[in-house]
């Protein structure tokens, strides 16, 4: 199979920041993506209904002329979100979602919530109105190794919330562990997962092995080479529960290459070459699209895309920049550490 024409996919999980950074990157997604749920962690976050329309304004404005694309917008959830306000934002059609922050997992967490029981109120409604819950599926408490936090948080929280509320759709974002994989097989309902381009390509020895490698370093952390391939095997499969979130995550190389570096991987300009490597790999081409065009849609209630694209397979590998320049500074790209041959035509 040389060609394969597939619906236009969407991302399930991005973050496009503000400022200059947004400028410089959205391209990168537009170009090949219709839609996107927009991760909220800015600073300061956006908490409210207003914040999510302000920001909407600012990404539309951003987008390159002749580029179709609709940001789904998300709140960050916090101990003091208004339920009335949340249900505003998506009787309005503006909000797709509420994002869960553990306080201190991840990139302008600390905001986030530390106390479940006082967002309890929220999740009620949430439930109650069918406004899915997206979930950053780790702990935080420091004697939790952090290659375990995943498979804590599903035992400690994930698990407490979905039985105290069943009628909440829930999505494990960036499901990076093969505990996460069996517990969504293990769900009759209301559970999902999206899974990042980078996890399905790379396990902890990308960042360790030769020397700390910060461009590889990603939260929630890579890890070993089993939960890979339970990753890929589930990516792969074709079950509907499973889709692309790429969690492409810009951040400017001083940010990365210092004494505390950001956690994040860039990969909204490569991710259609590198997922059509490894699904060809996998030999599951004809999963593709399922993958990255039709489960997303399902499962948040929406219609999949009518446009198509085509990916090409090249006699040679094919060149993507290694740094995106942005006013604010130059973004590394993710490098997969092999060639890539399947572009978008």
């Amino acid at each position: 199979m040389n060609t394969l024409r597939i619906r236009r996919p969407d991302d399930w999980h991005l973050h496009l920041r503000d400022g200059a950074v947004l400028s410089g990157v959205i391209g990168d997604t537009t170009r090949h993506f219709a839609r996107a749920i927009i991760m909220p962690n800015l600073v300061p976050p956006v908490v409210t209904t207003a914040d999510a329309r302000s920001y909407r304004e600012r990404i539309m404005a951003a987008v390159p002329a002749g580029d179709r694309f609709e940001p789904l917008m998300t709140l960050y959830l916090t101990e003091h979100t208004d339920p009335d306000d949340v249900e505003e934002g998506k009787t309005s059609g503006l909000i797709t979602a509420v994002k869960l922050y553990p306080a201190g997992a991840t990139t302008n967490s600390h905001g986030g919530v530390r106390d479940l029981d006082k967002a309890m109120p929220v999740l009620e409604r949430m439930a109650k109105i069918g406004l899915p819950l997206c979930v950053h599926g780790e702990v935080t408490t420091p004697e939790v190794d952090i290659f375990d936090r995943e498979a804590v948080f599903i035992d400690e929280k994930l698990d407490v919330i979905r039985r105290r509320l069943p009628e909440l759709k829930i999505t494990m974002e960036h499901v990076t562990t093969k505990d996460g994989i069996d517990y969504i097989l293990g769900a009759d309902r209301n559970l999902a997962g999206s899974i990042t381009t980078h996890h399905l390509i790379i396990n902890r020895n990308a960042i360790l092995v030769g020397g700390i490698r910060p461009h590889y370093y990603c939260l929630p952390v890579a890890k070993r080479e089993h939960h890979r391939q339970a990753l890929r095997k589930a990516a792969t499969s074709g079950d509907k529960r499973f889709f692309l979130g790429t969690d492409s995550a810009p951040h400017v190389d001083p940010l990365k290459e210092c004494a505390c570096g950001c956690a994040g991987i860039y990969t909204s300009i490569n991710t259609m070459s590198c997922l059509a490597h490894v699904f060809e790999e996998e030999g599951a081409l004809e999963r593709l699209e399922a993958f990255t065009s039709l489960n997303g849609p399902a499962w948040y209630g929406l219609p999949a895309n009518e446009e198509t694209i085509v990916l090409e397979k090249r006699a040679e590998p094919i060149t993507f920049p290694e740094k995106i320049d942005t006013d604010a500074g130059a973004i590394t790209v993710f490098d997969p550490m092999f060639p890539l041959t399947w572009a978008v035509r």
